[in-house]
């Protein structure tokens, strides 16, 4: 008669079910975001505190999976810098792409997604490793991309308010 294996203890499946529960719940939360869940990020944004009117984003609303955004730097009335922006909905995830002033474009993957907030990653050498957009209870809008320079984190903020769309 052959022995039957030893089962295991529950105690030492819990770790196991607790890592496989919060790895489905990632997939699941991701998997379930649309490019819907960001039309908080559609209009025309203009940086705020800014003396010169010219520094500003504009993000199309959601259509056929995606988003479209411009953006630019205006100082001294020259554009010093300039960007265009794309989030897509992939087959299972949002994915923010940046080409900024001529530069190779760069994706991020969608970190996170909560009701007027979102954080994309990319977890390149270069920096920005991260962009995040928030929209404040006060209507503003700020975006911010962070990462590590010299094994320290930076971080620069883009504070915006909310300006109708003309020309």
């Amino acid at each position: 008669m052959k022995a039957m294996p030893a089962m295991p203890s529950i105690r030492g499946l819990i770790p196991a079910v607790a890592v496989a529960l919060g790895l489905l719940h990632t997939q699941a939360s991701q998997a379930g975001n649309s490019i819907q869940d960001l039309q908080w990020l559609s209009g025309c944004w203009q940086a705020s505190g800014v003396v010169e009117t010219g520094s500003e984003e504009h993000w199309l609303a959601p259509a056929g999976g995606g988003m479209l955004g411009m953006g630019r730097t205006v100082r001294k009335g020259k554009m010093v810098a300039w960007e265009f922006m794309r989030i897509q909905e992939n087959a299972d995830n949002l994915v923010f792409t940046a080409m900024p002033s001529g530069k190779p474009e760069a994706s991020f993957q969608l970190q996170t997604l909560e009701k007027q907030k979102v954080v994309f990653e990319n977890p390149r050498p270069e920096f920005p490793q991260r962009v995040i957009y928030q929209l404040n209870a006060d209507g503003s809008l700020l975006g911010r991309i962070e990462g590590m320079i010299n094994d320290q984190l930076k971080g620069i903020d883009f504070p915006m308010k909310k300006i109708a769309c003309t020309k």
